[in-house]
């Protein structure tokens, strides 16, 4: 199995979560779409958030790096509009849409001032943009290893090219020259199954950087999947979301 393939299961298994799909609706109703307007999604993905905008009767482009996502994407709805490219430059004319949304994205960039600068482009005045993201060092996980959990959320966050990213949305668009400009935290509280792949994908990615030890990795997930079989793994995840009107 493909790595874009496992991460396409477990965005699945992730956006068909109740409190996903209540944030993704707050995200369109943030955006202030009326039907006819246009959006684009950056960093779409297999394409689920285009497709509920289409649903709204929104003129929604995705837009992702992936070819292999770009893919599913188009298969899985195929009259809807999906577009390879990154988010310092979409495939996109100036003042193109009258909606910007990225969901779960700004953490995977080194320059998000450039990412802004590129969603004033291609805005419309007086268009809106969404932020929507996890701050990686707020995970909160029990575990009975309390220091070595530390090490694995915050060793994991290193791992990323802006891991606190969702903090800084608001300061991030106020310095873009974006106007009212608001911030809400939504809170994912997680105690099943569903998420185990993610909790224990924390930890593998850790281990392979050398951070932690075999011992440490197979300790540390091992208990995790135990939580997982008795009904006591608790993960809470803070996401972030940023919204604002541009100039």
């Amino acid at each position: 199995m493909s790595t874009h393939t496992e991460l396409i299961k477990l965005l699945d298994i992730a956006d068909a979560i109740p409190s996903a799909v209540m944030l993704r609706a707050r995200s369109y109703e943030l955006l202030r779409l009326r039907p006819g307007d246009s959006a684009v999604d950056v960093g779409c993905g297999a394409g689920r958030a285009v497709a509920e905008l289409y649903d709204r009767k929104v003129a929604a482009v995705g837009v992702d790096v992936s070819e292999e996502m770009i893919a599913v994407a188009q298969q899985r709805w195929p009259d809807a509009d999906f577009r390879i490219g990154n988010a310092y430059s979409l495939p996109l004319g100036d003042h193109e849409v009258t909606g910007y949304r990225a969901d779960k994205v700004f953490h995977e960039l080194n320059d998000a001032i450039r990412a802004l600068a590129e969603a004033n482009r291609v805005l419309a005045p007086g268009g809106r943009t969404v932020l929507i993201g996890q701050d990686w060092d707020t995970f909160v996980i029990d575990s009975e290893q309390p220091d070595l959990t530390r090490t694995i959320v915050h060793a994991r966050a290193e791992l990323t090219p802006n891991p606190r990213a969702a903090r800084s949305y608001r300061n991030l668009l106020l310095g873009s020259g974006f106007r009212e400009v608001e911030v809400e935290v939504h809170v994912g509280v997680f105690t099943d199954k569903t998420m185990l792949g993610m909790v224990t994908g924390i930890a593998e990615a850790v281990h392979a950087a050398g951070i932690i030890t075999r011992e440490q990795y197979d300790a540390w997930t091992a208990e995790q999947i135990r939580r997982a079989e008795q009904n006591r793994l608790f993960l809470a995840l803070p996401l972030f979301v940023g919204s604002a009107t541009r100039g």
